[in-house]
Formats: structure tokens, C-alpha cells, sequence
């Protein structure tokens, strides 16, 4: 494959996590107008919220099947479309019914859209020979900045939700479709030797077992921000709705600033030091959030944590591709369920614990959960395994 089509190839699926991150900014942060919207009541929230994760895990389970027939980026080329689409179905409707079909679609969609995405970029970072997996997931929260922003302007002009999705997906659609042109696999690669338990075609669960962990943990987290965290402001910390935008914003953010300088410290540190130091940051914006005396301070907070989760998530599924060299993609959509799995148990958690202690309190569960990472970053290799394939290829073969 030449250094060119890599490129290309980098290029376009970095616009493809960008557009992800802008759609799925525009989803959670628009949370409680969408409950106003539809008028769903706040103990059948996390019902709709918990409907959108269990759909994308089943998506994703599927997807391992399809892209044995007809490749990964075949089924990215579909299903992001498919979640622009659904995206602004949310905006249309006015009934219950019109609210959950339309969630519904739009999570099967992400759950294809996430495993294949993220097929490709293990695969392409196999084929560079370098940590640039980071790199993929700083495109993602560049574009969950920009959602994040185009929210902020819908509510401070009290804009309808279809009003602010329409010309979003409008830009947007016709953006992903034709940059699918130069989606590409990056094939062979250096690859860990494979032996023992992972010798050969098949994914060994008990070795993937540490991963899902770190991977539900780190969602559990990150559904805690993109969930709750306006309502957070709004209802514990007494912000404005226009200024419950601006958590999610702040924490992608730091989470791009994270993903930009993360592939530099996995090259020098490795990924285990880099996901230690990570959890750890994480579990203080946590802190931070919990004890905040006011919003400015709960927004101080979730930027802390954004820092921190920024790392974990890229570099769990970069150790997947590393751990079963032959079978990544379907390791990355074994792993992808628990992404789900982790929005799942944090959204109904966290808003339970709330109703029924404090929300102060219920920050404290995705903390703590987020320091176990800790104890689990062994699996993400020796300090030599530094890109996920083992070793790094010289620098005279890097491709871009």
C-alpha cells in the first residue's frame, strides 16, 4: 500500500471522527430540551437514555459479522449517514413514540459506526508502524467542541431542535459521504508474535477480559459528562441552561488537548504510564466536581477529568489490535460492546444515585471506578510496546 493511499486514508477517517464527535455533542448536550421537547418525565429519562447504548451494543455485535463479509469501511461508509439521519429525526418529532424510534435508529447506527471507525484506525495504525490512534480521537473531540459550541448558539437563541440540527447535517452529510471515498484498511503490519493464548485467528475473552473493564469504566465516566453533566449545573450547582452547555464543551476541550499530545507520550512513556496518569487525573476532576460550590467550579472539574479519560479509551482499543493481531477488527467489536455497557450502568447509576442520595455523592461511584484503571494498565503493554503492535517501525518509513 502506498505512503500516499495511507494518507489519504488517515485523512479521511479523521474527518469522519470529527463529524462524529460534532453529532453526538449535539445529541447530549441538548439532553434537557429534548426532555422538554418530548415531555419526558425525569424518572423515564434514563429509561430513553439507557435505550440508545443497549441498541449500539447490539449493533456492534452485529457489525463483527458484516465486516467479515464486506469490510469495515464498507459499513462506516453507511452508517454515518444513517446517524446524521437520526440526529435530525430527534429534532422533528413531538411524540413519545417519534422520541424513542427515532433514539433507537440513532443508536443502532453509532454502534455500527463505532466499531468500524475504530477498526480502521488499529488497523491504519498497524500499517504506520506509530502511535496515531490518539490522533483519530482528537479529531473526535474537535468535533465534539464544535456540537458542543453549535449548542450553546441553539440555546442562547432559543433555537428549535430541528432549527440547530438541519444545517449541521446539511454541511455534514454530504462531508462524510464523499471523504468515505478514501476509507482504507491498513492491512499487514508490525504485529506483536503471536503466542500462547492468543496465537491464531480467534479472541481469548480472558485476555480481552482487562480491557472491557478499563473500557466500561472509562465510558461509565465519560456518559457521567455527556448525560448528566448539564443537568448537574443546572439543578445542583444553579446555572443557567445556557451555561449547562459549557461543561461538555470545557471537557472536550481538554480532552482534545489530551488526544493531541497523547501519541508523543505513548511513544516516549508507553501506554501503560500514559492510561496510569490518565485514571488518576480523571478520578481528581471527579473529586473536583463533587465537593464544586459553584458552576464555574463544577466546570474547573469536568476540564480536569476531560484530561484525564482523554487517553484511556484510543489506547484500550490500540491494546486489543496488539493482544490479537489476527483478529483485530474483531477484538475492537468484542471491546466496542463495552463502551455500551459502560453508558448503560453510568447513566441510570448516576441518575439513581441522585434521586435517591445526592448527586454529589453519585460523582464519587465513576471516581472511584476510574482509579481501578489503574490496577489494569499492565495490559496495555510494556513500556516497548509503545503504538500498539509491539515495536515502532524506524522513522524513515513513517508515512505521514
Amino acid at each position: 500500500m502506498t505512503d500516499a493511499r495511507l494518507r489519504r486514508g488517515r485523512g479521511s477517517l479523521a474527518v469522519s471522527f470529527f463529524v462524529q464527535g460534532v453529532t453526538f455533542a449535539l445529541l447530549v448536550t441538548r439532553i434537557p430540551a429534548i426532555q422538554d421537547r418530548y415531555g419526558i418525565s425525569d424518572g423515564l429519562l434514563p429509561a430513553f437514555l439507557a435505550a440508545v447504548p443497549i441498541l449500539a451494543g447490539v449493533a456492534s455485535v452485529v457489525t463483527e459479522k458484516v465486516v467479515a463479509r464486506v469490510g469495515p469501511a464498507v459499513v462506516l461508509r453507511w452508517a454515518q449517514p444513517f446517524v446524521l439521519l437520526a440526529l435530525l429525526a430527534v429534532g422533528m418529532g413531538d411524540a413519545l413514540w417519534q422520541a424513542a424510534l427515532a433514539l433507537g435508529l440513532f443508536g443502532l447506527a453509532v454502534g455500527a459506526l463505532d466499531a468500524s471507525m475504530n477498526m480502521l484506525g488499529v488497523s491504519l495504525q498497524r500499517a504506520y508502524g506509530r502511535s496515531i490512534m490518539l490522533g483519530f480521537h482528537a479529531s473526535y473531540s474537535f468535533g465534539g467542541i464544535a456540537g458542543a459550541s453549535l449548542a450553546w448558539v441553539g440555546a442562547h437563541w432559543h433555537l428549535s431542535l430541528f432549527v440547530s440540527y438541519l444545517p449541521v447535517v446539511a454541511v455534514l452529510l454530504p462531508v462524510a459521504f464523499v471523504g468515505s471515498r478514501w476509507y482504507v484498511a491498513g492491512g499487514a503490519g508490525p504485529v506483536a508474535e503471536e503466542t500462547g493464548e492468543n496465537k491464531g485467528s480467534g479472541v481469548a475473552f480472558k485476555l480481552l477480559l482487562p480491557l472491557c473493564l478499563v473500557m466500561s469504566f472509562a465510558y461509565i465516566g465519560d456518559s457521567t459528562v455527556s448525560n448528566w453533566s448539564a443537568k448537574y449545573l443546572q439543578d445542583v450547582l444553579g446555572s443557567s441552561e445556557e451555561l449547562a452547555t459549557v461543561p461538555y464543551n470545557a471537557y472536550m476541550v481538554t480532552t482534545l488537548l489530551g488526544r493531541a499530545v497523547g501519541d508523543f507520550g505513548v511513544r516516549r512513556f508507553g501506554a501503560g504510564t500514559v492510561v496510569r496518569a490518565g485514571a488518576v487525573l480523571a478520578a481528581l476532576g471527579f473529586a473536583c466536581v463533587a465537593v464544586a460550590p459553584g458552576a464555574w467550579a463544577g466546570i474547573a472539574g469536568f476540564t480536569v477529568l476531560g484530561l484525564g479519560l482523554s487517553v484511556i479509551v484510543p489506547q484500550t482499543f490500540a491494546a486489543a489490535g496488539r493482544l490479537f493481531p489476527g483478529a483485530s477488527d474483531a477484538a475492537v467489536a468484542r471491546l466496542n460492546v463495552f463502551n455500551y455497557v459502560g453508558f448503560l450502568v453510568g447513566s441510570p447509576l448516576v441518575g439513581a444515585l441522585g434521586d435517591a442520595w445526592s448527586y454529589r455523592g453519585a460523582m464519587l461511584v465513576p471516581m472511584v471506578l476510574v482509579l481501578v484503571t489503574v490496577v489494569y494498565a499492565t495490559s496495555f503493554g510494556s513500556r516497548e510496546a509503545r503504538y500498539g503492535g509491539g515495536h515502532e517501525r524506524p522513522r524513515t518509513v513513517d508515512v505521514g
